[in-house]
């Protein structure tokens, strides 16, 4: 299919190039002129006028749980995944790592084996899986079952990577509960193309310092279930802005992270930090959800969010029955515009966080998160307001 959209925005994942024009062939990206209208002479091309809204490239989303009604942890099946990315897809997240909470061994399998399946069917759309625990502190275990968190048994890190171990692109967990011999062990196992998170962690300054500066190249969700900065004891957090290369994703839902906390973060780490989700479901957030000692319910914002400021409120947010919150109701665009709009992140930043920085973390830069020729054709359309109007992947329109 050959099609060109006219008169668009153009966000190339570097610049801004107003009255672009953008021919797709084959799933890829052709064509980019600066010029407002076609450049195509086949007069049976398909032409989309934009009317000047955005073109932006497909969202990246390396943190999720479930879509609209489906959870990977509790339905560890292709279906599961299908419907995940579908639901999230249409909001603008073209490619995404569904992600399992902490669980056993064999549930960690059985949600390997469904994304090894999606992922041969859609490549660019879920390159993998991001298992979250159960290696956890259990002090920072937030929402986490203490039924499961807990360090590996004897043998367990042999079998986790015994079958499809190229379909985990990021592996969390807390470095500090394992022993040397442990993590020595994860090393030579885990695949080349898994990245392990530092996540859930209490490890003090000194040791998640070590640890990013020997195979840590990620933290998970920065400020949320890690030690936090002191005078005395800086902390994973300490840890995390004193690096000079870690990247940390942060979850930009107005609960986990204070609008001004986000800003902080950006102005010291810049292109380190990166936008996630952590979304448990989404369109629209499912009520209520139980899965053994997994219970969570959906609180709306009422005002009682916390922020404080004009104009700072929240999507709701997910609780577990001891009160913690157990993730987001939201998907990568509302990331996105809480960054710019409550944040203060300039809309160009804020959009690479959740594109240009995702795909180069999972070592699919040269294929995603830009709009330029011979890219993966993942495109959203946006209005001003930053409403998605349209979605293509790999070429497809989607919404």
């Amino acid at each position: 299919m050959t099609y060109t959209f006219i008169n668009a925005h153009l966000f190339t994942g570097t610049d801004w190039l107003p009255g672009a024009s953008v021919r797709i062939a084959n799933g890829r990206i052709h064509e980019i002129n600066q010029a407002s209208t076609s450049p195509a002479d086949d007069k049976s091309e398909t032409i989309i006028d934009l009317n000047g809204d955005y073109l932006i490239p497909g969202l990246i989303d390396l943190q999720l749980y479930g879509g609209s009604t489906l959870f990977l942890n509790d339905q560890p099946v292709p279906e599961t995944v299908r419907h995940i990315y579908d639901s999230h897809a249409r909001n603008g997240t073209t490619t995404l790592l569904p992600t399992i909470h902490s669980t056993s061994l064999d549930i960690m399998q059985q949600s390997m084996a469904a994304v090894q399946v999606v992922r041969a069917e859609n490549p660019f759309g879920v390159p993998g899986i991001h298992i979250e625990g159960p290696y956890f502190n259990p002090i920072k275990r937030g929402a986490h079952s203490m039924a499961y968190v807990r360090p590996p048994a004897e043998g367990e890190l042999e079998t986790l990577f015994s079958t499809n171990s190229d379909v985990i692109r990021i592996l969390t967990l807390a470095p500090e509960i394992l022993t040397p011999e442990q993590l020595s062990t994860l090393k030579k196992l885990k695949h080349t193309s898994t990245l392990l998170s530092l996540g859930h962690s209490n490890a003090t300054y000194k040791q998640a310092t070590m640890a990013f500066d020997d195979g840590f190249p990620l933290a998970t969700h920065l400020y949320n279930a890690m030690r936090g900065f002191e005078s005395r004891e800086p902390g994973v957090v300490g840890a995390v802005f004193d690096h000079p290369n870690v990247r940390a994703s942060i979850i930009a839902d107005s609960y986990h992270c204070n609008p001004t906390t986000i800003r902080i973060a950006y102005r010291l780490l810049g292109e380190r930090l990166f936008l996630i989700s952590d979304a448990l479901f989404a369109n629209p957030p499912r009520p209520t959800f139980e899965l053994g000692q997994f219970i969570v319910h959906f609180e709306p914002d009422l005002g009682g969010s916390g922020l404080e400021g004009p104009g700072l409120e929240g999507p709701g947010r997910y609780v577990n029955n001891e009160g913690n919150l157990a993730g987001s109701a939201i998907t990568l665009i509302d990331c996105v515009k809480i960054a710019v709009e409550q944040a203060g992140i300039p809309l160009t930043n804020a959009l690479r966080m959740a594109s240009v920085i995702p795909a180069e973390i999972i070592g699919m830069g040269d294929q995603l998160g830009r709009i330029q020729p011979d890219y993966v054709a993942n495109l959203v359309r946006l209005d001003k307001g930053m409403n998605v109007k349209g979605v293509w992947a790999s070429g497809n329109q989607l919404a």
